[in-house]
């Protein structure tokens, strides 16, 4: 593993000589914009690991993304490889159709600390829910990046992360989201504390979103990648694409429907992704992603 190697993939020209927050930002801007999130690969017949070699080799010789569990992993390596603070937490995701939490751990996610203060990283949640940028752990302050509003809020030593929707402007109205979106207003991401964890305490929570038949990650086969100035998502045999604040706090959301002979070919051109084993979409699950 080479961390030099690791900047070729995401890109990255920077200095790294420096942990400090700029630093952090850039990092962190880069890996987004070339890493995808990802479950591919439960769709492809492998599986995930959470061993961080295998992660590396998948993620930066094998140019493909990950879900939070990969991600997040190899952050924590580079962010302590260049001599950040890092802890790594576990969270909850909210399931917005059922207005509740999972019931178990099923997110990971970064704690750095710098100069005295708190910040999550995350690089792994994907779609228009992920963050552009490193957010000061703080309750109750709005916190704007293009993407949105987020923020967090503590109670009793939980925290809660949401993020504050805009309007969208779908022309293609036929093939949009069956969940109603439009009437959210403030939408909650996940939840968790600031309990130290151990990547080995997510192997439960990695084999069972892998294996478990209600799994949103084995009901819905994902691939999403931020822009300069948006997302890209393929879910399913539907592509995405999203223009952040497109006009009057508005995102335009551009829909299409793939065929099966297009997948190959949208997933290298869009997302830069070229798959080993034979990939079978799917979009059975009712949980809505955007």
């Amino acid at each position: 593993m080479d961390i030099k190697e690791y900047f070729k993939r995401i890109s990255y020209q920077g200095s790294y000589d420096k942990p400090d927050l700029v630093t952090l930002m850039d990092i962190f801007q880069h890996h987004i914009r070339a890493v995808p999130f990802e479950n591919l690969s439960i769709h492809c017949g492998e599986s995930i690991e959470l061993d961080l070699e295998a992660t590396y080799n998948k993620i930066v010789r094998k140019n493909r993304g990950g879900w939070c569990m990969e991600n997040n992993h190899i952050l924590s390596w580079v962010l302590k490889t260049l001599g950040y603070d890092i802890t790594l937490l576990g969270a909850r995701v909210y399931f917005p159709e059922i207005s509740a939490y999972a019931d178990e751990m099923d997110h990971l996610l970064l704690k750095v600390v710098l100069d005295g203060k708190s910040y999550i990283v995350d690089g792994g949640f994907g779609m228009t829910y992920q963050m552009w940028q490193p957010m000061e752990l703080i309750s109750g302050k709005d916190q704007p990046q293009t993407p949105g509003v987020f923020r967090f809020l503590e109670e009793s030593g939980v925290w809660y992360f949401e993020k504050v929707k805009r309007k969208q402007l779908v022309p293609n109205q036929s093939i949009s989201t069956s969940h109603n979106v439009e009437e959210e207003v403030c939408r909650p991401i996940y939840l968790f504390t600031l309990q130290p964890r151990d990547i080995e305490e997510f192997r439960t929570c990695n084999t069972d979103l892998q294996t478990a038949p209600d799994s949103i990650c084995v009901t819905k086969s994902i691939c999403s990648l931020q822009t300069a100035d948006g997302i890209r998502a393929l879910v399913g045999w539907k592509l995405t694409e999203i223009k952040f604040n497109y006009k009057d706090n508005m995102d335009l959301v551009e829909i299409r429907m793939l065929a099966d002979e297009e997948m190959e070919k949208t997933l290298k051109e869009k997302f830069n992704v070229t798959l080993d084993k034979k990939f079978v979409p799917i979009n059975t699950s009712r949980f809505s992603l955007f």
